[in-house]
């Protein structure tokens, strides 16, 4: 009898460490742990206050400006590649404020050091379109490399795929 209890308690125990480790289904790198924890919450923290500038451009544009550096390259799988930073902001402006919200995908971000640089960031989020409320947002990728000068960090190159 005693043998049985411990069967069934194993199996039970496996059946529960078996629910209780669900991956993330949006996880790009299967098992990526941050190699520089630090470097991970300043650019996780960046991205979130970038992007806060973003949804909140009416109010925020200069603060969403100030990310970019003066030397950008945003390349778009739909819109093609730009490089005047004056452009990109002036598109949001016109195109976004008001009208689109940009959400992370929880838990998508992976974040790796380039040494004497800064940082390429990847990641997965959606974009919610006010004036399209019947459109189901698709999750999109996207890649920032984040240039570190002196504590100051900028955004020099965006890869935008959708």
């Amino acid at each position: 009898m005693k043998n049985n209890q411990f069967i069934t308690l194993f199996l039970l125990s496996l059946v529960l460490l078996s629910c209780s480790s669900t991956p993330n289904i949006y996880q790009l790198t299967k098992n990526y742990k941050p190699d520089d924890v630090a470097l991970y919450n300043t650019i996780v923290k960046l991205d979130s206050t970038f992007f806060d500038a973003y949804n909140n451009c009416d109010t925020k544009l200069k603060e969403y400006s100030l990310f970019y550096s003066d030397s950008l390259e945003f390349y778009h799988d739909k819109g093609g590649f730009m490089n005047s930073k004056k452009e990109i902001v002036e598109g949001t402006k016109n195109n976004v404020c008001g009208k689109v919200r940009r959400e992370l995908v929880k838990g998508s971000i992976e974040v790796y050091p380039i040494k004497d640089y800064g940082a390429i960031e990847i990641g997965l989020h959606k974009f919610i379109n006010k004036e399209e409320p019947n459109n189901t947002p698709k999750i999109a990728r996207f890649t920032i490399i984040w240039k570190k000068e002196n504590n100051d960090w900028k955004i020099t190159k965006v890869i935008s795929l959708h």
